[in-house]
């Protein structure tokens, strides 16, 4: 199969979010959308397998992140709920001094996503087979991450407390949302309060082609997270915080 030709995203790049891709970097996002529809077709990974609907709605979407958080050389960032790699892969590839940790409790799309960080040669990624409530409170990754993101996991109340435990004090979380992002913020104030995060204006994020706007909700680790919290596997999204 023919790698799509994603060389338009170093120009939608910079027009969007000034941000400079090489053509190298062109050349994996191709390699990566084509493992993406191969697999997709053996195991479930997205419902986005239009070449031009996965430039746009995963990776443009996945580089947005750029407008809220600046990647420095050394990050750690982990991408809780990975699935195909999204956001997570795609900040690898277009910052290759960064560390990324893609966490996924599915093995099999933890298995594309090496396949794929394999194929195109990334250093800077690994993956991590976990619930992201263990995550939380193995010492190995709690408080660990500079970065913190997700897309389309869970609700932002629970999401919270899947996300603050794993960020250093002075890191930041950033959930991508749709519509309800400024609803779910409002329902999040005890969630933030328990957990020690600071949530930020929201950030909106507007794709070429795409008629809803997608919403960055940033959230600064202000102290450290309770010991209590992550609670145990399945608990933040059956009883979020404050609810």
């Amino acid at each position: 199969m023919t790698a799509p030709d994603m060389r338009s995203l170093i120009d939608e790049a910079r027009d969007l979010f000034d941000l400079e891709l090489t053509p190298q970097q062109a050349d994996q996002f191709s390699i990566y959308a084509r493992e993406l529809i191969a697999w997709n077709e053996k195991i479930n990974l997205t419902t986005i397998t239009e070449p031009d609907a996965i430039r746009v709605r995963h990776f443009l979407d996945a580089l947005s992140l750029v407008t809220v958080i600046g990647f420095d050389p050394g990050d750690k960032v982990i991408d809780v709920g990975t699935g195909a790699g999204v956001p997570g892969l795609a900040l690898a590839i277009a910052f290759p001094q960064i560390r990324v940790t893609l966490l996924d409790s599915t093995a099999k799309k933890l298995s594309f996503c090496q396949h794929v960080a394999d194929t195109i040669g990334l250093q800077n990624v690994e993956t991590l087979h976990a619930r992201a409530e263990d995550a939380g409170q193995n010492p190995a990754h709690r408080e660990q991450y500079d970065v913190v993101v997700a897309r389309a996991v869970a609700l932002l109340p629970a999401l919270l407390e899947y996300l603050l435990p794993l960020a250093k004090v002075g890191g930041y979380c950033v959930a991508m949302k749709g519509d309800s992002a400024a609803r779910e913020v409002e329902e999040s104030k005890r969630a933030l309060f328990m957990l020690k995060g600071e949530a930020k204006p929201l950030a909106e994020v507007h794709l070429p082609g795409v008629e809803q706007t997608h919403y960055l909700v940033t959230v600064e680790k202000t102290a450290r997270t309770p010991r209590p919290y992550p609670r145990k596997a399945g608990i933040p999204t059956r009883k979020p915080i404050g609810f």
